[in-house]
């Protein structure tokens, strides 16, 4: 009787039961998830743990494993030919193999005399991250411009001085930044001594000059930003130089002492704004200049040697936390003044994590030796050096772990280089003119401007180019023409209807300028280029045609041809010229 009178109370309530059913169901599912979240709380699933974490492990593990004297020899980046003691190495020997196994460096720095093709450089580089442990750090100086060892080695992509790209602003930074990267990592490089931080305000300094991106400081630090995302991105380390500023010294430190008399308060406000940028950006490698800063530095050493520029000002005041290196220990700042084992004793108590000797076999032999000995007298905070070593490995392993790189140099990356190149060009002044066959094309051939440059500088001169290009005549002179070559000029010139001058830093060439005068006093319809320095052409008469092109090399010579031929110069020049 009882469950026929509960039946009969629930078909009369059956939309209550349903509630009743629902609400318990509910209840039932709220204990089962607190219970499990109660379980998963007690014994938590572990973290995956980041590549990052991977390769510092892998880096730990490594360096544990090294005697004192290999953590040293990971502080240092040589030229192959440092430890060989021969001419330019351009494959793997069995002197080099043994010599790599005494002095297990931390990279190599590849130069010009190191590329025969790209078939070559490919072995060598291979062959040289081979023959060691750690896989080393293989650099170049690849710039653009007349910094540029594969471009005029083994083919890559030609791009003219970064600061020719000024105008096309942050994605004409970052994308010659990406094709860098690119050409450099198909010949086996991880690492790039690029971009050039340094602002060009010494307007008679060839040691930076059209290297630099900008000579304006803000506008340096925006476009070295961008290049700094863009060499990031391609998956090569790119060490930004020279800190704490270059660009306004007189001095070339592969040739002698530089000195900036400037208080720090000063390079907050102008120098330091680039790198300040950069390292905000995630700049990975920061390179020291050879430059005295006297009023900054009381012990009168260069920013390499110092420890209040590179660890209270780089380090602790900027907060900079990468790879930071010296410029080579052998130029004339350092070899001249102060010795290069001695200086690279010093840079490292300041704190660098790798000095770089170039190709001296007794000066790389006699820094590692002094290296080892200041270590065994105790001289090097233990802590540092492990501390720079664990870095230098951790960054190796980072680069272990990048994609192949792709091809490079490719036809869309040629066309693009080409169209940035001709974009570039900027008329000053003056009433353009078509060229031809009585066209007389003058000027001075290449030269090497600064110690880093290329050795040879341009092949091809601009005179030549454009004669050959137009059927005319062509006369090249010095890099400061004389009387002589000047009279003889003026009388090549006679038979000609018209001129065209190129110029490369005549601004520093009284005789460039000379030559200049000369021509134009001829009344004849006459164009100047400045290939480098666009200063030169503040110095002209009113009557010439004044081009900036800002580089002595052949895609500056082909957009100027289209000009020459009736096409328009629609570049914006970067400075006021008076």
């Amino acid at each position: 009787m009882r469950w026929n009178a509960f039946w009969k109370i629930l078909r009369r309530n059956w939309r209550a039961a349903i509630y009743l059913f629902v609400l318990a169901a509910l209840a039932v599912l709220l204990v089962v998830v607190c219970v499990r979240r109660g379980q998963t709380a007690a014994q938590p699933e572990p973290t995956p743990r980041t590549s990052a974490a991977v390769q510092k492990d892998a880096a730990q593990t490594l360096l544990d494993g090294m005697s004192t004297r290999e953590k040293i020899c990971q502080l240092l980046i040589v030229h192959p030919e440092a430890l060989t003691d021969g001419g330019a190495v351009t494959a793997m020997t069995d002197d080099l193999a043994a010599a790599l196994r005494d002095y297990p460096v931390g990279g190599f720095l590849l130069s010009a005399g190191n590329m025969t093709s790209g078939e070559q450089l490919r072995a060598l580089t291979s062959a040289l991250s081979s023959a060691c442990a750690a896989a080393p750090l293989v650099t170049v100086d690849e710039e653009g411009g007349r910094v540029a060892r594969l471009m005029n080695t083994v083919g890559t992509t030609k791009l003219n001085s970064m600061y020719s790209y000024r105008s096309l602003g942050t994605q004409g930074a970052y994308d010659n930044a990406q094709t860098l990267a690119h050409d450099i990592a198909a010949y086996g490089f991880n690492t790039d001594f690029a971009p050039v931080a340094d602002v060009w305000t010494n307007k008679r300094s060839n040691a930076i000059g059209d290297r630099a991106y900008s000579d304006d400081y803000d506008e340096a630090a925006t476009l070295v930003s961008a290049a700094v995302h863009g060499f990031r991105d391609a998956g090569v380390i790119c060490c930004l130089k020279h800190f704490p500023g270059h660009g306004d010294t007189a001095v070339d430190s592969h040739l002698g002492l530089p000195r900036v008399d400037k208080m720090e308060e000063a390079l907050e406000q102008l120098e330091l704004i680039p790198f300040r940028r950069a390292i905000e950006a995630g700049v990975p490698a920061i390179m020291m200049s050879h430059v005295l800063f006297p009023n900054i530095e009381p012990e009168q050493v260069p920013c390499t040697m110092s420890r209040r520029m590179v660890t209270g000002l780089l380090k602790q005041k900027l907060g900079f936390r990468g790879l930071i290196l010296t410029d080579c220990m052998e130029m004339g700042a350092i070899r001249d003044y102060y010795g290069t084992p001695e200086g690279v004793v010093a840079s490292i108590k300041a704190g660098v994590d790798l000095a770089e000797i170039s190709s001296a076999f007794d000066l790389e032999l006699a820094a590692a030796k002094a290296v080892n000995e200041a270590a065994e007298r105790g001289e090097f905070d233990v802590e540092e050096i492990r501390a720079s070593v664990e870095k230098i490995l951790c960054y190796k392993k980072m680069l272990a772990a990048q994609a192949e790189p792709g091809l490079c140099n490719q036809p869309e990356d040629r066309r693009a280089a080409e169209s940035m190149a001709r974009q570039a060009i900027s008329q000053i002044s003056g009433t353009p003119f078509r060229a031809d066959e009585n066209t007389f094309f003058c000027g001075c051939a290449d030269y090497r401007a600064s110690g880093v440059a290329n050795a040879d500088g341009s092949a091809v001169t601009f005179p030549e180019y454009m004669a050959n290009a137009f059927g005319a005549e062509s006369f090249v002179t010095g890099k400061d023409p004389d009387e002589e070559e000047i009279r003889a000029a003026l009388r090549q010139a006679e038979n000609c209807e018209k001129i065209i001058l190129g110029t490369c830093n005549g601004h520093l060439f009284r005789g460039q300028l000379a030559l200049a005068e000369a021509l134009a006093a001829t009344g004849k319809p006459m164009a100047v280029a400045a290939l480098r320095n666009p200063y030169d052409l503040s110095r002209l008469p009113e009557t010439v045609w004044k081009l900036a092109a800002y580089d002595y090399a052949v895609p500056a010579f082909r957009a100027l041809e289209d000009i020459f031929r009736g096409g328009k110069a629609t570049g914006v020049c970067p400075v006021k010229l008076l």
